[in-house]
């Protein structure tokens, strides 16, 4: 008989419990609602700019690269050795040729960093040559050779206006005179386009940086408590989300019957209706944006991440305009250390254009659907002048070795020590699974967004399946891929960005992304306006 008692006084507790867990539910779901309707304003509508700029007003610019050309031989009067000699240079990281100008140059990178310009004909050196090959690569892609420059400037860590995402440093920004104040990010040592800004383009990137990813709270405080603080809300909007579908879902029977006696009408009907179909969109972009969130605590070092021995002029006894290669097809040079070893690193164009079709299993195969020009790299022996085969994937895994601390360093090479707990793992002894050339980005691990191109992927057996893409043309890490991160990155291209729309095409997927945003902001200024009705 006491047990039966007993039983019926903890069926009392729990009932009266779970009512009044139910009837306080629309106060908990009203006031996480309040505090989170600034912040999902805030990335609602910065969110729906990205889409809406990249569709109808997207910066079009009329060379997006800089086309190699087979460079003359006659071009070259004078070696490298004999224009270093000439200027009393002893020492030197490495060189290449540039031509800009209607002129060919050596472009010499010194010990402490910075690129001298020699002529290749008379070994003079040219006056603030960076300078004026930054612009001049500037107005190349733009073709505008009239428009004065305004103003141009050496960008040696990222900006507000030119963000991690562009990836080179240091850069040459060149702000031009004319409506649209465009500017240029060039990088001189590789001749690449990092990114331009029109006017247009300088106001979306401040208004998205300041509203979706908070830059405001660095100017307060630092990037911890920015990160905290969008994490914090992200995870209140979240459980908004879900106490609505707890409302709504799990406990719809017994709001049912509330609405049936007093049913809802106008706003209070409309919040609730699109509130429970959105609520998924909620989770999925709450979630995914907090879980991007963890990956930005550490700073960006990969620009850090590059192997630049010292060379010596007296070591290197062979000319290097009378290397043993086909002058036909002779595009650049460089300079690389090997196994105690100097050799140049030659970029040919490939003997014939071979015509491959595109495997239907691999559409990110390296070949591309039109019958363009390859490249072809051959590493010559400093000293011997004999052509060392299949070297650049020999060199890329030694690269991988020398990123991982499995090499030793020069004092200036060091290289910036990540702020990782983790250490990175020795590739001493760890079997490579594959490694490939990669001369179209990957979606998948290797996107738009690493720039760097051509590179070598290099994968490897370690605990976390790292993979290494090394760029051998520059001797840089261009980026490192963990299995955490191919999750997280699934995460963000699908629930943040809509990747599974991808087989509807980019517009209809972008357009996807935006109603459901454009929802998400009604059920929240619904929400609002129904408190302050209240």
């Amino acid at each position: 008989m006491s047990k039966e008692i007993n039983k019926k006084s903890s069926k009392k507790k729990d009932s009266k419990f779970i009512k009044k867990v139910k009837q306080h539910m629309y106060k908990w779901h009203r006031v996480i609602g309040l505090i989170t309707i600034v912040p999902l304003l805030f990335w609602t509508l910065s969110g729906l700019m990205h889409p809406f700029m990249a569709h109808f007003f997207k910066p079009e610019i009329a060379h997006e690269k800089l086309e190699q050309q087979v460079i003359d031989k006659n071009q070259l009067q004078l070696s490298i050795q004999e224009v270093l000699e000439k200027n009393s240079i002893n020492d030197f990281k490495n060189f290449r040729i540039v031509s800009f100008n209607n002129t060919t140059f050596y472009q010499v990178k010194m010990i402490p960093g910075d690129l001298l310009y020699f002529d290749a004909s008379t070994a003079k050196k040219l006056e603030n040559g960076d300078q004026k090959y930054a612009e001049w690569l500037s107005r190349y892609f733009l073709d505008d050779q009239k428009s004065p420059v305004k103003k141009s400037e050496v960008v040696t860590e990222f900006t507000s206006q030119y963000k991690y995402v562009n990836r080179y440093l240091p850069v040459y920004k060149v702000t031009f005179s004319r409506s649209d104040a465009m500017e240029v990010y060039v990088e001189t040592s590789s001749g690449k386009l990092a990114t331009y800004n029109p006017t247009s383009r300088q106001a979306f990137i401040w208004f998205f940086d300041t509203f979706h990813n908070w830059s405001f709270i660095d100017a307060i405080t630092n990037n911890s408590i920015r990160i905290i603080t969008m994490i914090f809300l992200l995870s209140i909007i979240g459980f908004s989300a879900l106490s609505g579908i707890v409302i709504y879902g799990l406990l719809w029977k017994q709001f049912k019957k509330t609405d049936q006696l007093q049913p809802k009408k106008g706003l209070r009907k409309y919040h609730r209706q699109i509130g429970i179909w959105v609520s998924l969109f909620t989770l999925t972009f709450a979630f995914s944006g907090a879980y991007h969130a963890t990956t930005k605590w550490a700073p960006y070092t990969l620009s850090q991440m590059v192997y630049e021995p010292t060379f010596s002029t007296k070591e290197i006894p062979f000319r290097n305009n009378n290397l043993n290669l086909d002058w036909n097809r002779f595009q650049n040079i460089g300079i690389i250390s090997l196994n105690d070893s100097t050799y140049y690193r030659c970029q040919l164009v490939e003997a014939e254009t071979k015509k491959f079709k595109r495997p239907k299993a691999d559409p990110n195969s390296k070949w591309n659907k039109k019958d363009e020009p390859k490249s072809e790299v051959v590493y010559i022996n400093a000293v011997t002048n004999k052509i060392a085969p299949n070297l650049d994937f020999d060199y890329a895994e030694f690269l991988a070795y020398y990123f991982t601390g499995g090499a030793p360093r020069e004092a200036c090479c060091e290289m910036i020590e990540s702020n990782d707990d983790e250490p990175q793992p020795s590739l001493e002894n760890v079997k490579l699974l594959e490694s490939k050339i990669l001369t179209d980005f990957e979606s998948r691990e290797y996107g738009f967004v690493n720039k760097r191109l051509p590179v070598i992927k290099l994968a490897y057996d370690t605990p976390e399946k790292t993979t290494y893409f090394i760029e051998t043309s520059t001797s840089r890490l261009a980026a490192v891929v963990k299995n955490s991160d191919k999750v997280e990155g699934y995460s963000f291209a699908i629930l943040h960005k809509f990747l599974f729309m991808d087989w509807a095409g980019k517009n209809i997927r972008d357009l996807t992304m935006v109603l459901a945003a454009l929802a998400i902001l009604m059920v929240s200024i619904l929400g609002f306006i129904l408190f302050l009705k209240k």
